[in-house]
């Protein structure tokens, strides 16, 4: 019989501690609705301030649900440039098995078949590498002055 008077404490004392539990969450709950419902005087939101931050944000608010935008090439023509735009993810890193720039021994092969062909393999692609470097936008001249100034650096 004590047995059972003990478990009957030990129930007891847990009923009464989940009780309290139960009763400090609900008293947490209302407090904070309390709280959150009150208003300040000062909760307008200034109409300028609210059409600048809407501005501000609107390029990269809106859905963009069309190609892909590809950044064009600037006008002049730029060896340097385009390469570091265009040709360097793979020619400054030899991704994808492209001859590194200033690598001699993997650009003597290539120089020797002569810059027509090199120009060629460039803006139609060759064996795995993209035309123009997978950038379309770039005119033949942007791309031939890339592989000039890649040439250039490799011999």
């Amino acid at each position: 019989m004590s047995e059972n008077l003990e478990d009957r404490d030990v129930l007891n004392m847990l009923l009464i501690v989940v009780g309290a539990l139960v009763g400090f969450f609900v008293l947490i709950i209302i407090i904070a609705q309390i709280v959150s419902s009150q208003k300040t005087a000062d909760t307008g939101v200034d109409p300028m301030v609210e059409s600048a931050t809407i501005e501000r944000i609107k390029p990269f608010g809106e859905s963009n649900i069309g190609a892909v935008p590809v950044a064009a090439a600037s006008s002049a023509v730029d060896g340097k440039g385009t390469y570091t735009a265009a040709c360097f993810a793979c020619h400054g890193t030899g991704a994808a098995g492209a001859p590194k720039l200033g690598d001699k021994g993997a650009w003597s092969k290539r120089i020797a078949q002569g810059m027509d062909t090199l120009f060629d393999h460039a803006i139609n692609g060759f064996k795995g590498m993209p035309a123009k470097g997978g950038n379309a936008s770039l005119s033949d001249a942007a791309v031939e002055a890339a592989v000039e100034y890649m040439v250039k650096g490799s011999k």
